[in-house]
């Protein structure tokens, strides 16, 4: 029998690939910037996230990378819990740590994600994916400092994506 080899699909290093249009007002941030995280309004902590990649101002529609263990670099605050709707303790960040999609009024500009498990309010955030090193360089900087009064660090993050 002769070996037929198709040129009729696609093969991606990190598997299948999940790219989906989301309009804004289905999301968490209903005023999306494209390299930013984001997270599909639903149950508090069990909500999917992915990271945008771009957004459509004319249909109100953002085409999200859902990818399950894609890796972006993205802000992340070492905020761990909140007292009375502040920050009142942070961690060091270190590689395999638990990243959430922190939706606090108190977070920086321009920052999504934290070590916190609850928000400002008390609410669940949802597990949105895990610290992992940028480089061999970057390896040999952890763990991160939580700073005094806290500390925003680009991370490299493994989103946790669709189907994990």
């Amino acid at each position: 029998m002769t070996e037929i080899v198709h040129d009729d699909y696609e093969v991606s290093s990190e598997g299948a690939v999940r790219h989906w249009e989301i309009p804004y007002a289905s999301l968490e941030d209903a005023t999306p910037t494209a390299t930013n995280p984001a997270l599909v309004l639903g149950t508090d902590g069990l909500q999917v996230g992915g990271t945008i990649l771009t957004v459509d101002a004319n249909t109100s529609v953002a085409v999200i990378d859902f990818t399950c263990s894609m890796v972006y670099k993205h802000n992340v605050r070492t905020v761990t819990t909140y007292a009375l709707a502040i920050e009142s303790a942070w961690a060091t960040i270190d590689i395999g740590d638990v990243v959430y999609y922190d939706n606090s009024a108190t977070m920086p500009a321009g920052t999504y994600l934290s070590l916190a498990a609850q928000n400002n309010l008390g609410e669940a955030n949802s597990i949105w994916g895990y610290i992992v090193p940028a480089s061999d360089a970057d390896m040999a900087l952890y763990p991160k400092a939580a700073g005094a009064a806290g500390n925003t660090w680009s991370q490299a993050v493994m989103q946790r994506g669709a189907g994990a």
